[in-house]
Formats: C-alpha cells, structure tokens, sequence
C-alpha cells in the first residue's frame, strides 16, 4: 500500500468523503502539495484591505479561514501521528468555532498566515512522507469515529481545497 492509494470509504467518517473528493494529486504529499499551491494562487493578489472582509455577518474574514486551516491541518496531523505510532488512545474531537475569536488574527497579516501555513503544510509532508507503509492502514479514534492515518492525509489536502473554493467563491467578490 502506497501514498497514493485513497481512502475506501468505510476508512473514514462519511462528513469527510467530501473533502478527500476535493483532493488532487497523485499521492497525499503531491495532493498537499498542489493544495499549497492552489490556496497560494487563490489569495497570490488579495488586497490588503479586505483581509478583514467577511461576506456574511457572522462568517469568518479570509484570514480567519487560513488560521482555520492551520489550526485542523495539526488537530489532523497530530491524529495521524498518534494512530501511525499506535497509540490506541480515543481523541476528543474539536470545535473550530471555538478556535477562530482565540485566534485573534486581525493582529496578524495575511500574508504572515500564508507563511505559517507553509511552515505547517511542509511539515505534514514530512510527517506523511516518513511513515512506514503499513502504518497507513492503521486507524484510531478521534471524535468518537474511526479513521486511518491515510484518510487523514487525504483530508489534510482536501480541506485545504475545499477552503480555497470557499475564498475564490465568496471573498474574492469585488477584490
């Protein structure tokens, strides 16, 4: 079993279907790659002025959704980790709406978040790249459902894919 065989369906919950769907590439590494890349070609020339912009009251700004990113890509990250290793440990699930007000990235620069988010992403690469085969196929618990280390790497890519669409289709609107 490769990196670049995906998920079957019965390997993750169905609420992420979606996402490893919206995933691209060859492998989990390529499809987090071009995930990078498509999220960098989304926002390559948003304006300054509107990183604060939400198109809806009570929707998040654009950098809220690239801190969103980050901030599930080492909640993802870290589950594969642990499930890769073993560890037989059941993991809270987490609520990103809690995430985001903590955040506090109206004192940050899109751009900064771009960067750690490229420091995140390269590492998940790593992450993903140095795990045995076999450990691939290994799953765990985490949100009371069941999920395999290469589901998660799939997700990673396709929840980052899934963001972009979001930016390009709802904030880019008059930029």
């Amino acid at each position: 079993m490769s990196l670049a065989i995906r998920p079957a369906a019965e390997d993750l919950p169905a609420f992420y279907h979606g996402y490893v769907a919206k995933a691209d590439g060859t492998d989990i590494p390529d499809a987090m790659q071009l995930a990078s890349d498509g999220l960098h070609s989304v926002l390559r020339n948003f304006p300054t002025d509107r990183e604060e912009y939400s198109y809806a009251a009570g929707k998040w700004t654009v950098k809220d959704v690239v801190q969103h990113i980050i901030d599930a890509e080492r909640i993802f990250a870290y589950r594969a980790l642990r499930f890769a290793r073993n560890d037989s440990s059941a993991l809270a699930g987490f609520e990103e709406n809690d995430y985001v007000p903590e955040a506090l990235t109206g004192r940050r620069t899109l751009k900064d978040l771009l960067e750690e988010h490229d420091l995140v992403r390269s590492s998940s690469i790593a992450l993903f790249r140095s795990f045995p085969l076999e450990a691939l196929n290994r799953a765990g618990i985490a949100n009371s459902r069941s999920i395999t280390v290469r589901a998660i790497g799939w997700v990673i890519a396709g929840h980052a894919n899934h963001h972009s669409r979001i930016i390009a289709e709802r904030y880019m609107v008059g930029s």
